[in-house]
């Protein structure tokens, strides 16, 4: 994983406050987060051989953050701790529909340059799928993609959150699978999105961008994918969702991780619905993520 870590500070509220509005929530807690570690926790749980790139401050949040990951079985070589920045923090209000808002400040993720991820080769040496996300510098993960190619690994890239520019064609050709959103898909694509129909609309621009393959999640209708060409829909697990936060996070890492035990990509997309399906009905991020034993197919 090469990503970001952050500490989310959560709250539950009846609605999401309007601007200027002062309301009362419950429910405060405090836990580790940020899309680069959340999808680093879902893969280890799942026995995944997990390592992870990134930088946090050198503050409690950070160290906290390290020792987790540790605890976790994580591979911490690649983080780094740095005194230029603050630990990346997230601020996120749940309410009861189970959506959830989210304020990020990335801190220290944005200080992760290339040559932290040079000075991480040997990871990228022993590494079956490298899976990123966009919290972290782009020149950055440009770098890390082009090193995971050089060393023979499967490049996987969570365009989270949605990129506010184009991503560079230098990114891109070295990606072999995308996993945006409906939202991301819509800003890398220029495809306006309003349903199913505008789908292959949207995977036939991000193809064009030198992407082989393509997964469009599409929150509880489950994913859509184009595979070699061929459109593909597998349904979500219907279940009653409580808190969504690290739900796109869960999918990826446990993808990633049947990926990497050889499943072909539409087993890989299904186990990756059942992980995600079991985070939602859980409060929390890292918390919600589910082990092995407790995914039955």
């Amino acid at each position: 994983m090469v990503g970001s870590a952050n500490t989310d500070m959560v709250i539950s509220a009846e609605h999401f406050p309007l601007p200027g509005e002062t309301m009362m929530g419950h429910g405060f807690m405090t836990n580790h987060g940020g899309k680069g570690a959340n999808q680093a926790v879902a893969a280890a749980r799942l026995e995944g051989n997990t390592a992870f790139i990134g930088k946090v401050g050198d503050d409690q949040f950070g160290h906290s953050t390290i020792e987790m990951m540790k605890g976790e079985g994580i591979d911490v070589s690649g983080l780094t701790v740095t005194s230029e920045q603050a630990s990346g923090v997230a601020l996120i209000t749940t309410v009861p529909s189970g959506e959830n808002s989210i304020i990020v400040d990335s801190g220290a993720n944005g200080l992760l340059r290339p040559e932290d991820i040079t000075n991480a080769e040997k990871l990228f040496e022993d590494a079956g799928i490298v899976l990123m996300q966009l919290e972290t510098p782009i020149d950055t993960l440009t770098e890390a993609a082009a090193m995971a190619k050089k060393h023979g690994a499967y490049v996987v890239l969570n365009p989270a959150p949605a990129p506010k520019e184009p991503l560079p064609v230098e990114l891109l050709k070295n990606v072999d699978l995308l996993i945006p959103n409906e939202t991301e898909a819509a800003y890398i694509s220029g495809v306006n999105i309003a349903g199913d129909e505008d789908l292959p609309a949207a995977m036939n621009e991000i193809q064009k961008l030198g992407v082989k393959d393509v997964i469009i999640t599409v929150g509880s209708r489950g994913v859509c994918a184009r595979i070699d060409g061929e459109m593909v829909t597998v349904p979500a697990f219907k279940v009653k969702a409580i808190d969504t936060t690290a739900a796109g996070d869960t999918f990826c890492g446990a993808l990633c991780v049947a990926l990497s035990n050889g499943k072909p990509l539409v087993e890989a997309i299904r186990f990756g619905c059942k992980a995600s399906s079991i985070s939602v009905t859980r409060r929390g991020a890292q918390m919600s993520m589910p082990r092995l034993e407790e995914i039955v197919m």
